[in-house]
């Protein structure tokens, strides 16, 4: 690390302790003071979680209104799942960026609860839709679930409470793999019909084995069209399937200057949250500490996609070392699809062994499905662009860490000193 950068994590943890000294030397009235001050979107939307397991912003009270909302929470309750919604709007530039998945990665991490927990959202990009997530694995196929709600036949012109009651009773039916599937198959509609002008009765001298390609090529060109047609009308007002459910997809991903906003964000309220830390009552604080200088280092010298990467990891690990509860890392294939969802075993290109990595559940889905997962790239010693766990671990603390999967991010960063 140059002398500059080494300069600035200084000044960081000199900055940090120096506030943790002040909460140290205060009364509870310092504590007063923090809760008097205006929390952040997460924070507020965890702490009303902590009351009702429905969380409705005040845009959306008219479509879920405080009937409905209770009538909600009931109905969760009744299932004994540790399920929860929050239904507020999401756009581009907002708390959120407009990404249900960082909503939801955020407000997690906000509740106490973190271990296990269904988190249905909003979405992002369809504003009457839904999204599903789970921790720590899929044992309620929850993201299915809720995918699973919009596209039912009986929730064609539902609103949005019919359509979360719906996703609760699915995610608690526990079948939500085999829901999509069923709501796949129903939106292409019947089968094609059989292949004309081969049977018995057309004849090359009538003209009709002409009438027979025609139809041969028209009908199911027909049938193609009808289906685009509804899908695109299911898609007004429904999420696409084959539209991935994570933080950033490649494209967006592809984005450095946003990636990096939300790296500023997330080691910005890292920071914050040290601050405001018991001393007395937070053993992981330390740890957070050095997590949060890591992260400003890390963030001051990033070059690219791979370093903002690991400036979100070791956000993440702060932010776990300050509740005592960590869970799974980022994902293995690539942290900018948020939190893994699970751990499995995957063996790299060209080698015997088999590593242990964590993976989001869009990932593991590939891997399932024996499909390449979306992955990081990075650029080796030749300036070839490669899946960033190629690159040489004695040249890359993050190929050398998987970005918590095979080490911590600060642990990575330590070995490479």
């Amino acid at each position: 690390m140059s002398t500059e950068v080494d300069q600035s994590a200084a000044k960081r943890v000199i900055t940090a302790l120096a506030a943790l000294l002040l909460t140290a030397l205060t009364t509870t009235g310092t504590a007063g003071a923090a809760d008097g001050g205006t929390p952040s979107a997460g924070q507020r939307i965890a702490s009303a979680l902590r009351t009702s397991p429905v969380y409705v912003d005040e845009a959306y009270a008219e479509a879920v209104p405080p009937s409905r909302q209770r009538q909600l929470a009931d109905r969760i309750r009744r299932t004994g799942l540790p399920i929860k919604v929050v239904l507020t709007p999401l756009t581009k530039g907002d708390a959120f960026d407009g990404e249900s998945a960082l909503l939801a990665g955020t407000v997690r991490d906000r509740l106490p609860e973190r271990r296990d927990l269904v988190l249905i959202t909003s979405d992002g990009d369809f504003p009457d839709s839904l999204q599903g997530y789970e921790w720590p694995g899929d044992t309620h196929q929850a993201r299915r679930a809720v995918t699973a709600a919009g596209f039912l036949d009986e929730m064609r012109d539902a609103g949005l409470a019919d359509l979360t009651a719906k996703a609760v009773d699915l995610v608690a039916e526990g079948k939500g793999e085999q829901r999509y599937e069923e709501a796949m198959r129903d939106l292409g509609g019947p089968p094609r019909p059989t292949q004309p002008g081969s049977g018995s009765g057309s004849s090359p001298d009538s003209g009709s084995g002409m009438t027979g390609w025609w139809l041969f090529i028209a009908v199911p060109a027909l049938a193609l069209t009808a289906l685009a047609t509804r899908t695109a009308l299911l898609r007004s007002r429904r999420p696409n399937p084959a539209v991935p459910h994570v933080v950033f997809a490649t494209a967006r991903a592809a984005d450095e200057a946003r990636v990096r906003r939300r790296a500023e964000a997330e080691v910005l309220a890292l920071g914050e949250a040290t601050h405001a830390a018991d001393v007395a009552a937070t053993p992981g604080l330390q740890q957070a500490l050095d997590a949060y200088a890591a992260a400003g280092t890390v963030l001051d010298g990033a070059r690219g996609l791979p370093d903002l990467a690991g400036a979100l990891a070791l956000a993440q690990e702060g932010r776990d070392a300050l509740t005592g509860s960590p869970g799974l890392p980022l994902c293995f294939f690539n942290p900018l699809h948020g939190r893994a969802a699970l751990r499995t075993g995957w063996r790299p290109l060209g080698r015997r062994d088999r590593l242990d990595v964590a993976v989001c559940q869009e990932c593991a889905d590939a891997l399932r499905d024996r499909r390449a997962p979306e992955v990081l790239p990075d650029t080796d010693e030749d300036g070839r662009r490669v899946p960033y766990f190629e690159v040489p671990a004695g040249r890359s603390v993050w190929a050398a860490s998987g970005y918590g999967s095979l080490m911590s991010p600060s642990a990575g960063l330590a070995r490479a000193r």
